[in-house]
């Protein structure tokens, strides 16, 4: 019983950590939605850091990588789709903006 105890805080250490990174992305992006930056570039910024919040979640509190290959390939693919949007959206514009309206 003893050995469980210490290797509880040591399983925790990556949630922690990953919790704390995405807070601190979090601030990232509040920061950057108060500057008064403009084009693609800004677009592929805020779609890059979705993602990478993203795959956070993913990798460590929904664990994908020790799924399946087939359930983590679609956990990825889910991953991808609201950067994708973000990105197809800042280049195509209004063309693609009124394909994703229901």
């Amino acid at each position: 019983m003893k050995a469980n105890d210490t290797a509880r805080p040591a399983a925790l250490t990556p949630l922690v950590l990953s919790w704390f990174a995405l807070v601190c992305l979090t601030f990232v992006g509040l920061g950057l939605s108060q500057g008064d930056m403009r084009g693609i570039w800004f677009q592929l910024l805020v779609a890059a850091l979705v993602w990478f919040k993203g795959w956070i979640v993913a990798r460590y509190f929904i664990e994908s990588h020790l799924a399946h290959p087939f359930i983590a390939t679609v956990v990825r693919v889910f991953v991808l789709c609201v950067p994708l949007a973000l990105v197809l959206t800042a280049l195509l514009g209004e063309r693609f903006a009124r394909l994703a309206t229901l």
